[in-house]
């Protein structure tokens, strides 16, 4: 079923933590009782056909009182508290403050649907998003100046990928439906062209840059991925997925290591000093539906992947091979609608993926409500969600800014900016 669009207003509405077990209820009596960060009890776990572990959800896990981080870092200091346990302190002291998010601001500059986006490196109130027309948008929200806007070419000149030049921040590399990936600054000049199908039948789905080591990588509809160097010259260009590579993730700490997504139902791992050719792969990971994205953790150890229905799988370095969870989640594939793809939260082990809901999945109940889902990395359980009564889209791209504290959302033609309520105060 197609999802409908909402009319919108300008006005920011304060969002909500929402308990899921509300049953034969409508969306105008649920609104209220959202207000409330509830939780229930995680259900029970079963296997997969792996033989590895599902994680079964019920509902957001109720949170322990939070304990003094000042305390528990003294603690450290004095050798009687491991570092997992101070993080884990860090961790849920966090999750606490996300009962206090709300929308903090909200923007729709674009006549097609928001594809991509990439918060800046180094600036937390700085995101750049692209359209399904080709427009940029480079924003930062923390002041009232006019955003920086890029015209895009319209009808086929999607952004699929979105990066900031690590080595220049008032550059970035994109990928587009256009047939090009390439550098650009943020005055609309194109200063490198690093891969070019010349045909409209070829396009780019999908990259990601190294500054360590000063690569280049992506993807296009057909199964090439290609790597070049900062430089454009060209290392490799090999068919290595059978379909479109809708993903392309380096590890951030071993940045020979490779990911690559595809809808050809698997996502495999590659050791780029030694690729040479489409079998030379270390490890395929076979999915039952197409895969949208699959991306490492900020420590490198990790391996997020999301299909293209209604599961999100977590991997471990301990055994790539088998994944280290599975976690049952509604976020189907539609045409005109721009892929669901979790994410990781840059310091603590939570993940965050939009909802879809879906008549057809199990748990799905009466009237379930478009939510943003936080996830426990370790346990796979739900933490909370978030919801706004007035932006009750479905949240496709949904990332936090390097520091951790701020979400930004692609809903539709819609971006939004999540933030605590403290912190609106303020500005």
């Amino acid at each position: 079923m197609a999802p409908k669009k909402r009319p919108e207003t300008q006005k920011t509405s304060e969002i909500v933590l929402r308990p899921r077990n509300m049953r034969s209820r409508s969306p105008r009596e649920l609104e209220p009782e959202a207000k409330k960060l509830c939780a229930k009890g995680s259900g029970p776990s079963r296997r997969c056909d792996s033989d590895c572990l599902w994680a079964g959800l019920a509902g957001p896990q109720i949170l322990p009182p939070c304990r003094s981080i000042v305390r528990t870092l003294h603690q450290h200091k004095l050798g009687r508290a491991s570092w997992p346990s101070v993080q884990q302190g860090l961790q849920q002291s966090f999750l606490h403050t996300l009962d206090s998010y709300r929308i903090l601001q909200k923007a729709a500059p674009f006549d097609r649907r928001a594809t991509s986006l990439a918060w800046h490196p180094t600036h937390p109130s700085t995101v750049a998003v692209g359209s399904k027309g080709g427009d940029i948008m480079l924003w930062n929200f923390g002041i009232k100046d006019k955003p920086t806007f890029i015209k895009g070419i319209g009808a086929g000149g999607s952004i699929t990928g979105l990066k900031f030049n690590p080595l220049n921040t008032n550059q970035f590399y994109a990928s587009s439906m256009e047939g090009t990936t390439r550098l650009q600054d943020f005055k609309g000049n194109i200063l490198r062209v690093f891969a070019s199908s010349d045909t409209i039948n070829i396009w780019f789905c999908s990259l990601d840059v190294s500054a360590s080591s000063r690569m280049v990588v992506t993807g296009d509809n057909v199964g090439n991925v290609i790597l070049l160097n900062m430089d454009g010259k060209e290392l490799w260009n090999l068919r290595m997925h059978k379909k479109k590579v809708t993903h392309v993730a380096l590890n951030p700490c071993c940045d020979w290591f490779l990911a690559t997504a595809s809808v050809d139902q698997t996502v495999k791992i590659w050791d780029l000093r030694q690729v040479r050719g489409k079998a030379s792969f270390l490890y395929s990971l076979p999915h039952r539906h197409p895969v949208n994205a699959a991306c490492f953790s900020p420590d490198g150890a990790r391996l997020l992947t999301t299909d293209q229905k209604s599961e999100i799988r977590v991997y471990s370095a301990s055994q790539w091979d088998c994944p280290l969870g599975l976690i049952p989640h509604p976020h189907r594939h539609f045409q005109h609608l721009t892929p669901i793809k979790a994410a990781w939260h840059p310091r603590y082990n939570l993940i965050v993926v939009g909802r879809y809901p879906d008549p057809n999945f199990k748990s799905c109940t009466p009237y379930e409500l478009r939510t943003i889902d936080v996830f426990d990395g370790n346990s796979g359980k739900m933490m909370c969600q978030l919801y706004d009564p007035e932006s009750s889209g479905i949240s496709s791209l949904n990332e936090f800014n390097p520091m951790g504290d701020t979400l930004a959302s692609a809903m539709g033609y819609h971006v939004l900016i999540w933030s605590q309520e403290e912190a609106r105060t303020r500005k």
